[in-house]
């Protein structure tokens, strides 16, 4: 029953003041009762959080120096002992094909409906995190889950319904270097993290109990770790949200995401960290890029090749995806594989084909290596993966007994830090340019999930055009194409931007071009790519501008 509220102001607790505008959808959400588990979890994990974010700036000020990221010699009686992590539930056991997305309505009610194994609903990479998109999607998969969730299309006259069978619900919350500007807890920001887990977890772990039985979920994904440190965070939430709930210990349960270069030397003392709270590890290959740029960006001998010669076949990229195998199957967990982003081709059969079987045979590699599941951005990706997936289980439910991957315990620090071969072009810093400046026009006017040139696009491959550019840009770096070989200069990137945001004029039409915020992407984009120092996120940089404060919707006093 949703709590009584004043109208027009969300009845929140002392310390808490919410800013975002007033709804009545949303204060079913943002309840006295609701609002107190947040602050609670702020108050109690926010020097934590504080103490994590330095440790990272402090790491990476020694890989500015010079340094590398490896595996630390404190914890080797961590990765060398026998442990392992809490069975698997049985509800999840299975992960053969996973879909993620965002929170919006109709988005939910599809992905559920894929025929997937799972929906990550997305708060985070798929996501433009403005009040009304986190305060809806919450809407959403509380409906979703109590299965009242519907949606009718007036344009295409079609009332859409959750199946009798749907896939099984898991959420990933922002990172823990994301704040919520639109809830303060004692005077700051809340760390956005706390307030989307805390949120989604207080009003459905029962429904997730109803459905799964006791000690069965709810089930997270958790972006952007880069230590153990902060996997012990996320055990000591689990724990504290468990303890308020009145659940059995362990009923949470996460799959931490290592798409960072420093996670990949962490994989077993992340999963220490979280053993009665994990369901595994995922190959989270597009941040996993982004990271090893932003990880080693003052190392002038690490620049990578275009984005598309960066693929799970370069030496660092297959070793980085055999170790998280075998540390998974190890520990008892999944290894879930990485995204296929590619979206089908409409009008043209044989580049659809073409995409399909290059889809193919990347999951078919995955399937080889003992991944035990693997992300798609589309359901018409689905089927071809799970023929791929249920040939290579052959009646198993995944590969944590059966693929041990041995062979992968001498893979070593060099293995994960070798440098990668390919050629940059310039076409290359074109399609990066195109792609930043569409994602992040799309991003500021609402939407996070982008298709672009037969891909979808989210911030985690926008994060590479950013970083690659600014990179090629750092170190003058020498790119191939048009029919001569050209140093890369802010002249030339100027250049360059301006006549690809022509060419992005052309493409999208001229009045839907000037109703975009293309011209500030652009402008945002071109900062970024040219700065003298790294900034650690696209999206940090832009969210103040989707920050609307309505002070008059915090509490009445």
């Amino acid at each position: 029953m949703a709590e009584k509220h004043t109208e027009g102001f969300y009845d929140s607790p002392e310390g808490v003041d919410v800013r975002g505008r007033y709804d009545g959808e949303f204060a079913e959400i943002l309840t006295r009762e609701a609002l107190l588990f947040v602050a609670g979890l702020q108050r109690e994990f926010r020097e934590q959080i504080r103490h994590a974010m330095e440790r990272r700036r402090e790491a990476q000020r020694r890989y500015d120096a010079g340094g590398l990221p490896g595996f630390d010699p404190a914890t080797r009686f961590i990765r060398e002992s026998d442990w392992v992590c809490a069975p698997i539930p049985p509800a999840i056991a299975n992960r053969m094909v996973e879909i993620t997305g965002p929170v919006d309505r109709k988005m939910v009610i599809n992905a559920l409906n894929s025929g997937a194994k799972v929906f990550m609903a997305d708060f985070e990479d798929a996501l433009s995190p403005s009040w009304e998109n986190l305060m809806r999607g919450q809407v959403n998969l509380r409906d979703a889950i109590n299965g009242t969730i519907s949606f009718d299309d007036g344009e295409r006259k079609k009332i859409y319904r959750l199946n009798e069978k749907t896939a099984k619900l898991f959420v990933r919350p922002r990172g823990w270097h994301l704040p919520e500007a639109h809830v303060l807890v004692d005077g700051e920001p809340a760390t956005g993290c706390l307030v989307d887990f805390g949120l989604f977890f207080f009003h459905n772990h029962a429904a997730y109990r109803a459905a799964h039985g006791e000690g069965h979920g709810p089930f997270f994904y958790l972006p952007k770790i880069e230590h153990s440190r902060e996997a012990r965070i996320w055990n000591s939430v689990f724990d504290r949200a468990e303890r308020s709930a009145g659940i059995p210990s362990g009923s949470i349960r996460s799959t931490v995401l290592i798409e960072t270069l420093p996670a990949a030397f962490q994989m077993d003392e992340i999963l220490y960290e979280l053993r009665s709270h994990s369901a595994g590890l995922n190959c989270g290959r597009w941040d996993y890029i982004f990271s090893y740029v932003k990880t080693l960006r003052s190392h002038p001998d690490r620049l990578l090749p275009d984005r598309v010669a960066v693929g799970m076949t370069q030496h660092f990229m297959r070793s980085y995806s055999d170790l998280l195998v075998r540390t998974c199957h190890r520990r008892g967990v999944h290894a879930m594989g990485g995204m296929a982003a590619q979206i089908p081709i409409r009008g043209d059969p044989a580049a659809n084909e073409e995409a399909l079987e290059a889809v193919r045979r990347d999951k078919l590699r995955e399937v080889r290596a003992g991944h035990d599941g693997t992300w798609a951005a589309h359901p018409g990706l689905i089927p071809s993966i799970a023929e791929v997936f249920a040939a290579g289980l052959a009646g198993r439910e995944n590969f944590i007994e059966a693929v041990a991957r041995d062979d992968a315990a001498g893979i070593g620090e060099d293995d994960l830090l070798q440098r990668p071969t390919g050629r940059r072009t310039m076409e290359g810093m074109r399609l990066n340019t195109r792609v930043g400046i569409q994602y992040l026009a799309a991003w500021l006017a609402g939407t996070g999930s982008v298709p672009l040139y037969n891909l979808m696009e989210d911030a985690a491959t926008a994060e590479i055009s950013r970083v690659q550019n600014w990179q090629w840009l750092r170190y003058v770096a020498v790119l191939d194409g048009e029919g001569v070989k050209v140093a890369v200069t802010p002249e030339l990137f100027a250049r360059v931007a301006e006549e690809e945001m022509g060419r992005i004029e052309r493409e999208v039409g001229g009045e839907k071009f000037k109703r975009g915020r293309y011209r500030e992407a652009c402008d945002m984009f071109a900062r970024q790519c040219t700065a003298p120092e790294l900034g650690d996120f696209l999206t940090l940089d832009a969210y103040n501008l989707i920050v609307v404060h309505h002070p008059g919707s915090g509490s009445r006093l």
